[in-house]
């Protein structure tokens, strides 16, 4: 198939994404030689007058922040699965030029966790209380047949990550961060905080524990995955997350289905080695 077709990722900052690799990998794999697929620096202010000047040539945009918000009003319609955590991470061109917004992020992590065969917990813990935060909560609900405990650095956080637990079904009770320890008695731990945030924490990564899902990928391992994986753990880890959710989003952008997950693993890991 050889029809040009045109998609890129857009974001501030956007220089390390790796998008472009695991997109134009999967074009490779598929035999989409007419495709391209850019990066683009655009923060808040500037996404409305991007979007207006995309022809008909484009397919779709895959979103990093600070846009997955500032991107809704923008659209013409956008999932159930987007709009339980209001964030877009994907938006598709309808052929009758209507813009469309998903979130890929959600079916993102449950796909990289049923990968390591994790398909229910009967209660979790989450680090941290962000954007990720709340795509992490969303997909617990799916999953988690018990408590979700969230550790937090503010009680201004502590209230946002209820009233998610809320929003969603999920029964959430929120703790200090100086307790978070105490999340690797979960059978499942989500890490969704900045590099560094988690360091102090792997020396008290007890033995055999559960699964931790780090959605960080660069710098990898992070401290704690390491020492999870020397305890005898099970890691997933954030190009896991990233690529699953981009597998997502080239079926979606593309038509084609299933897309080259393998060959969008192999190159996203042969980009970081190469950092």
């Amino acid at each position: 198939m050889s029809d040009n077709k045109k998609a890129a990722v857009l974001g501030s900052p956007i220089a390390h994404s790796l998008s472009p690799v695991l997109h134009r990998a999967a074009y490779d794999a598929l035999g989409l030689t007419g495709w391209e697929y850019g990066r683009h620096e655009v923060d808040e202010a500037a996404l409305p007058a991007f979007l207006e000047k995309l022809g008909p040539e484009w397919a779709g945009l895959s979103l990093t922040m600070p846009l997955k918000r500032a991107v809704i009003p923008l659209l013409d319609e956008i999932t159930p699965t987007a709009a339980s955590v209001e964030a877009v991470n994907t938006v598709v061109f309808a052929p009758d030029g209507r813009r469309l917004g998903d979130n890929t992020d959600i079916p993102g992590m449950l796909a990289a966790l049923r990968e390591r065969g994790v398909d229910t917990v009967e209660r979790a813990a989450v680090l941290g209380a962000g954007a990720t935060a709340s795509s992490a909560l969303a997909a617990l609900s799916r999953i988690c047949t018990g408590e979700v405990t969230a550790y937090v650095r503010s009680a201004a956080r502590a209230a946002e990550m209820r009233g998610w637990g809320e929003r969603l079904g999920v029964p959430v009770r929120t703790a200090p961060w100086e307790d978070a320890a105490a999340a690797f008695e979960a059978p499942l731990t989500i890490a969704t905080t900045p590099a560094g945030s988690t360091d102090a924490l792997a020396a008290a990564v007890p033995d055999r524990p559960g699964t931790l899902f780090d959605v960080l990928y660069e710098p990898w391992p992070t401290t704690l995955a390491t020492a999870w994986v020397a305890r005898g753990g099970a890691v997933v880890g954030g190009l896991d997350l990233l690529v699953h959710q981009a597998v997502l989003q080239v079926e979606q952008m593309t038509g084609r289905s299933p897309a080259p997950l393998a060959a969008m693993r192999t190159a996203g890991e042969a980009a970081l080695a190469a950092r």
